[in-house]
């Protein structure tokens, strides 16, 4: 085949944008789309001239499909993808893959003993910035990572909660702003510097009404001994992100999408051991970092994905690692509640526990008017 043949299951918001999206990516065909609201389903379906469906599973059974977008609330992330992984469809999924770590392993477990393609729309890997600051740590111009800091604030009204009543609960989204706005940034931050050993995290609800957390901060430990930093909300603004890595022998800065990158021309325990100037420091100079303009973006994901199906090409985004960032996330969430360091990797059993536990005490919410499914426009490219 030259295209594939790819179905979207939850079609309003994100799901609505990939089908426009897909028209201009040669590999992919959308043959079907999918919506629990009938209407929707239908809506977009006529818009792009396929089947319309309200059933995932008939869907998947139909045979229109080779792959499917999933693009749903996050708890139904795993069942929809396990289930089309089982009937040799191709997965990619929106993110975060789960709201928790266990649900996520059994996704990378189905989809290692099929063998389908899975990926996951972290579209921010594809972001050429991005890819030059990983090339740079794969080829150790940074030394041994000793301290990092990533500050990824974020901002939304009250309205934007009140547009729906699965957001921001515990039973329906499964999480705050850790869960739905800062998955982005945090899987940068962990494909970047790796995951930590250890966090203590303090959560909250600040400004809004809601159950789930809209505050998150975090103090890290790694493995060899680094420390860092963490936080994010959705009570700033403007918004805009800070990252650092620190390492022996160089540091990269990301602030608002620039880079900046020094490099010392002695590490600095070596520096510090053998220097015999009292006010010296490490000799450094800053660096020019050639970063290549290539395709970006929702669109460099999905034709990536279909590319990995017809030719085999490595995922820039592979489902596998979007337990990564739920380690981090579900970490921060389990020490908040419980006010104490968490190990990562995290107990499964302690957080499903967890997550039973808040979606018992989760309370129904009301909205006024229609649900409202509209997505950011800002993360429709």
């Amino acid at each position: 085949m030259d295209k594939v043949k790819v179905g979207i299951i939850g079609a309003g918001g994100m799901g609505a944008g990939h089908a426009n999206t897909m028209k201009s990516v040669d590999e992919v065909e959308l043959t079907a789309v999918c919506d629990v609201e009938k209407k929707v389903a239908e809506q977009v379906a006529e818009e792009h001239q396929v089947r319309a469906f309200t059933d995932y599973k008939a869907l998947i059974d139909s045979g229109l499909a080779d792959a499917v977008i999933v693009a749903t609330p996050h708890y139904f992330h795993p069942p929809i993808s396990i289930y089309a992984m089982k009937r040799g469809l191709h997965v990619l999924s929106e993110k975060p893959v789960a709201v928790t770590v266990a649900a996520a392993d059994q996704m990378n477990k189905t989809a290692q003993q099929t063998g389908v393609k899975y990926a996951v729309m972290y579209q921010n890997r594809s972001v050429p910035l991005y890819r030059a600051v990983k090339r740079l740590i794969e080829e150790g111009r940074l030394g041994k990572l000793y301290r990092t800091c990533f500050i990824d604030p974020h901002y939304r009204s009250q309205a934007y909660y009140d547009s729906a009543p699965w957001r921001a609960t515990w039973k329906g989204e499964g999480g705050g702003v850790l869960l739905n706005q800062a998955p982005h940034g945090i899987d940068i931050f962990t494909w970047l510097a790796g995951l930590p050993v250890r966090v203590m995290a303090k959560t909250r609800t600040r400004r809004h009404k809601i159950e789930v957390e809209d505050e998150a901060s975090a103090m890290l430990e790694y493995a060899n001994g680094a420390i860092g930093y963490y936080h994010t909300s959705v009570n700033e603004w403007p918004g805009g992100s800070y990252m650092e890595l620190c390492g022996e022998t160089g540091k990269i800065v990301i602030a608002n999408g620039k880079l900046r990158f020094h490099t010392l021309e002695t590490p600095i325990q070596e520096f510090t051991e053998k220097n015999d100037q009292m006010w010296a420091s490490p000799p450094l100079r800053e660096e020019e970092v050639v970063v290549e303009e290539t395709e970006s973006g929702h669109k460099a994901i999905i034709r990536n994905f279909a590319r990995a199906i017809l030719y085999n090409e490595p995922l820039l985004s592979p489902g596998v690692e979007g337990v990564v960032s739920l380690e981090f996330i579900n970490a921060l969430v389990l020490s908040g509640k419980k006010n104490e360091p968490v190990e990562i990797p995290v107990n499964r059993d302690e957080y499903d526990e967890l997550i039973e536990e808040l979606k018992k005490r989760s309370k129904a919410k009301k909205v006024s008017g229609p649900t409202k499914r509209i997505t950011d426009p800002h993360h429709l490219v």
